[in-house]
């Protein structure tokens, strides 16, 4: 999977659309003569369940189902702020990004600003900043029914891979320890918090709080995947790890998510980081300081895509991982999600 510099004109013309049909304009040091244009929006098929549009698949919150409420989010980052680990990342941040000029949904894609008024938060950025990350062992658990996702070597090689090349700037590798196997029509169509997904979990979990436990399966209804937070695991150390649809492996059938980024998504929630578009527009958002505030989750390739108008931060980070952008749209984590997630690390695992 290439990892591009954010004004490759083939990247950006090749991923997608523009809010609301509109046009985007190329990047300053781009051909003046090039402007990109969104491309039709059409239908889309995940996991064997169609859908009219990448809107209304990530309108759905399909496209990633580990959500935060605001109240949530605040409850945890009230916590955060006692711990020690956090000290040198709020440091760093000094609260987060600056606010915006409205408000927003941060669970879900669908979400529309409403009133507020900027916070005037500032962000220092994480330039003095070296990520230490670490190495992290992978247990992959390949859940199929008869041949249906029953993947093999090469395509659990393929999704570690691109963890491997995703994660590099922030310091992380992952080795994969073991891969197994099980035939299970029930397991294989879990959703989140279902009985099935606790069942899978009890029976094939491995390791301890350190270890990644991917799941793979056929979510029923259209999921491409979620994860367990890093805090979640003192509590719930079963649940503990990721789950991704089979076919978003490298190669597999659920274009435009099927390089592995559903994969790199989830398991950057697994290490601690929120949406980029958490709490919208308003106040410190991701609390990172150098993603820019966006109002609602970004779908396609948008090139320009500017959802906070009123805010110093820039335009939306729709080229990092942790947006619900196309995989072929993605390509970065920030230097402060670096720094977040070394910090949850500390903590929790």
């Amino acid at each position: 999977m290439s990892r591009v510099s954010p004004f490759s004109l083939l990247l950006l013309a090749a991923c997608g659309q523009a809010p609301s049909g509109d046009t985007a304009d190329a990047p300053a040091d781009a051909d003046p003569g090039v402007q990109l244009v969104a491309d039709a929006d059409g239908p889309i098929e995940v996991g064997g369940v169609q859908f009219s549009s990448r809107q209304e698949f990530v309108e759905l919150d399909l496209r990633c189902h580990t959500l935060l409420s605001d109240a949530e989010w605040q409850t945890l980052e009230d916590l955060h702020h006692q711990h020690p680990a956090f000290e040198q990342l709020y440091a760093l941040t000094e609260g987060g990004k600056k606010g915006g000029n409205g408000g927003g949904n941060g669970n879900s894609g669908g979400g529309n600003g409403g009133g507020g008024e900027p916070t005037g938060d500032t962000g220092t950025g994480g330039g003095g900043y070296t990520p230490a990350g670490g190495t992290i062992n992978v247990y992959a658990h390949v859940i199929h029914d008869g041949a249906s996702g029953n993947l093999s070597a090469a395509d659990i090689n393929a999704q570690i891979d691109v963890l491997n090349a995703s994660y590099a700037d922030a310091g992380w590798s992952f080795q994969l320890v073991s891969t197994d196997y099980t035939d299970s029509a029930y397991w294989f169509a879990m959703t989140p918090g279902s009985a099935a997904e606790s069942a899978a979990k009890a029976a094939l979990r491995q390791g301890g709080p350190g270890d990644l436990n991917i799941y793979t399966a056929n979510p029923a209804g259209g999921y491409l995947g979620w994860a367990t937070f890093p805090w979640n695991y003192a509590g719930s150390p079963d649940d503990d790890g990721v789950v991704l649809l089979h076919s978003s492996l490298p190669g597999g059938s659920s274009a435009p998510y099927n390089e592995g980024d559903t994969g790199t998504h989830e398991v950057g929630h697994w290490l601690g980081l929120y949406h980029t578009f958490q709490g919208g527009c308003r106040g410190s958002g991701d609390l990172v300081a150098d993603t820019p505030a966006e109002r609602s989750a970004a779908y396609g390739c948008p090139v320009g895509r500017d959802t906070c108008k009123g805010s110093a931060t820039g335009l939306d980070p729709i080229t990092n991982f942790m947006d619900y952008s196309d995989d072929s749209c993605m390509f970065e984590f920030s230097l402060e999600q670096a720094a977040r997630m070394d910090a949850n690390w500390a903590a929790y695992r």
